[in-house]
Parts: C-alpha cells; structure tokens; sequence
C-alpha cells in the first residue's frame, strides 16, 4: 500500500507542476510575444504601443502604456502565483521522488556516499547557485549581458558536470533545473515582483520611479526568458536515458541547452526581421548530429563468442570474449559455470533479466517500491522480453540507467550477455 500511495503521491504533485508551469511559461511566452508585436506608430499620447487580435470568437485591443494610466485601475492583475506554485511543487515533486528514495534514484550507482550527505549537496546546490546568480548580476558583469549570460552558462554546466560525479544521471540533469527553476523564482520574487511593486507605488504618489528596480527586474526578466527552454528539456529528459545516462551526459546538456537558447532567439527577435532564421534548422541539424553521436556501438552479428552462464541464481556471466585490442573488454572468466558458446542461449538471458529486472518490471513486482511495473514496461514472458529488446539495450546495456541505481547488481558480464544476445537478433527458441 505504502509504494501505492508513493505513486499517486508523485502523480498529483507531478500533475500541480505541470498545470502551474504551463500556466507560468504561457504567460511568460504571451507577454513576451505582446511587447514584440506592438504596432509602435503614431500611438496616442501617453501609449508605448497598442495590438488588435482575435482569439476564440473574440477581437480584443490591448495597449500598452509608456509609464501608466493617469489614473490607477481599481483591478490591476498581477502574474506571480504561477512562478511561485510551479517551484513549490516541483521542489515536492524532487523530495518525492528523489529524496525519498536516494538510493535508487538520487545517488549515483556504486557510490557510498550517504543518503543525508547526498540530500544535503543537492539542497544546498539551490542555495548556492541563487546566491552566485544574485552576486554575479548586481556586480559589473551585469553591465555586460552577452558576458553575464555566457559566465552563468558555464557555471550551470560546470555544475551539470560535478552532479554528474556523485548523483545518477537523472538526478544530475533535473537538480540542475532545480537551480535554474530556483533563479527563475528568485528573479520573480526578489526582483521583478518589487520593481512592480515600487512602480505601482511611486504612481499612486505622483512621485518620479526609481528606474534602478525597473532595470534589474528587466534584465531578470530576459533571464528567464531565455532559461525556459532549456528547463523544459530537463523536465521531460528523464524519459530519455540516452541523453542523462550516457557518460558525456553533461556535455549533451550543455548542447541541448545552446541549441534551445538559439531557438528563444529567434523567436524572440523575428518580429523585427529574419535574419536569425538560421537557428531553427541550426538547432535541428544540432539535434541530428547530437542523435548520431550518442548512437549506443552495437557488436556485430558475428563477433567472437560469447560467454554463457549457468542459470544458477548466483551465478555471473563472463564478458563479451576479445574482438581486437582496441576494443577489447575484458578475459572470459575462468568460473567453470562458465562455457563458451556460439551465441548466448535465450534460457540464459532470460535467467539474468528475471532475477535482475523483474524485480520491478513485472505485473506483480517483488520491489516494496513498486505496485505495478514502472511505465507498464513488463518482461515476465519470453514474448515480453523479444518486443521490448530495443528499450532493454537502451536502458541496460547502451546506457546502463537500468537497474534504477542498480539495486540488484547487474553486473558488466550481464549486460554484455544481454547486448551480445540482441545483437544477434533477439531469438527465444
């Protein structure tokens, strides 16, 4: 029961982020969209701009005003609560999920690092990274945006780059969204939110506005701007474990990250011309070229033999036999459960998947973490085992992600056995 209300736990929280960061990011994409399609000719006195649209059966004007209305409106909508409600849930969301469970999803595999001292480094990971942010933008370099912004970039994928030692790569890739997401708050809480505020304030008293705050709330404001796509990648990256599991994972950030950032340019920039249309076929060239590097080496067909273990729980399997120097793995072992054979026999593969991977992965897994397979993925059949062999080498072989923080110790033997067995064509007769 308690794995049971573990998941639906995770699913309403999961379900409160995602409403409330849709209903944040929307806004933010709105208005930025606003300011950049303004028609800014000849607007009436005391307007920046004004735009006409139509949207669900309705035309609507909407100016926008150089300062403000002479008078202040009785209703003045402000848009805070969608920031504030998408962080609280989404650091829920990572207590839940991560913190809950750190051995199996926080930590990374083989590690013995403790569960308190792993919590620690990624709560204070938040802490941390705002208060450089913050340092970094009231300091000369936020005088300098292009610099400011490349600094924070390589500061956040430095940071990528140590989780990646000491956390899997799941938890590596979404604790740097928390601290993106944490400056993304922070900028709403402690900066754009009080310019507004003093704004409001100095109009209502009929004094002159402090244009310091208006300035640094602008330029937090960009900030966020350009963080949000690279945050929305970390959000849905834990269901590719090509990108977070593999060994350059931090560098596949990193890329990623660039190539979304050229993607808001755009968009941020086509209302005044085109000539940054180069960064959509960029960024998807960029992602075709990331595709192809990250392409898990497949052995042959008919590489040398391969080890095949007895079905003895206890047993090991031994590594994919030498092919060449350079890409030799490691001596057969000379365990006389051990025999050679020409291919893996399925009755093998079959005994390391059940005693490694139906652990969880079954329709009644064993796991007190688990009461149903995990995305409905299950290998209780020969069948099931022969259908999902493209995700099984992907996630245990190519990537290495699965077991989640291998916590039925699969060992290298095995996942060679395994990618040997599939590369030569998956049989089960």
């Amino acid at each position: 029961m308690e794995a049971h209300l573990t998941e639906w736990l995770n699913l309403g929280i999961r379900w409160i982020h995602m409403i409330t960061g849709i209903a944040w990011i929307g806004a933010s994409f709105y208005f930025v969209w606003l300011e950049n399609n303004l028609n800014r000719s000849n607007p009436r006195d005391g307007l920046a701009g004004d735009l006409w649209a139509i949207h669900g059966g309705g035309i609507y004007h909407l100016e926008k005003y150089k300062l403000a209305p002479p008078k202040m409106p009785d209703n003045l909508h402000w848009f805070k609560w969608e920031a504030y409600f998408t962080w609280l849930s989404g650091i829920a969301l990572m207590l839940v999920v991560y913190y809950l469970n750190p051995s199996l999803y926080l930590i990374a595999p083989g590690s013995d690092m403790a569960p308190a001292v792993a919590i620690a480094i990624g709560l204070g990971s938040l802490v941390a990274g705002y208060a450089a942010y913050h340092f970094l933008c009231d300091s000369p370099l936020g005088k300098q945006p292009a610099l400011l912004g490349a600094v924070l970039f390589v500061l956040l994928i430095a940071a990528a780059w140590g989780f990646s030692l000491i956390f899997s790569g799941r938890a590596a890739y979404i604790h740097v969204g928390a601290i993106i997401g944490t400056i993304m708050v922070g900028n709403v809480f402690f900066a754009i939110m009080p310019a507004q505020r003093a704004l409001v304030k100095a109009i209502e008293e009929n004094s002159e506005p402090d244009p310091v705050l208006p300035a640094k709330g602008l330029l937090r404001s960009r900030h966020n701007n350009y963080f949000t796509l690279p945050v929305l990648f970390i959000m849905i990256s834990n269901h590719f474990p090509s990108t977070y599991g593999s060994q350059y994972n931090w560098l596949i950030l990193a890329s990623i990250a660039i190539l979304a950032v050229l993607v808001r340019h755009y968009f941020n920039t086509r209302h005044d011309s085109n000539r940054f249309a180069w960064t959509l076929p960029a960024a998807a060239l960029g992602m075709i070229c990331l595709a192809y590097v990250t392409a898990p080496l497949r052995p042959a067909p008919s590489a040398a033999p391969v080890a095949a273990v007895s079905s003895e729980p206890a047993a090991t399997v031994a590594k994919v036999e030498e092919v060449a120097p350079a890409t030799a793995l490691a001596e057969p072992s000379a365990d006389p459960a051990i025999t050679q054979a020409s291919e893996p026999p399925f009755a093998t593969v079959n005994s390391v998947i059940q005693e490694r991977c139906t652990v969880c992965h079954s329709a009644s897994p064993s796991s007190p973490m688990f009461s149903s397979a995990p995305a409905g993925f299950m290998l209780d059949t020969p069948q099931q085992i022969q259908q999902q062999a493209a995700k099984i080498h992907a996630q245990s072989v190519a990537s290495q992600v699965m077991p989640l923080g291998n916590i039925t110790q699969m060992t290298q033997e095995e996942r060679d056995l395994i990618g040997a067995w599939i590369a030569q064509g998956a049989q089960i007769n």
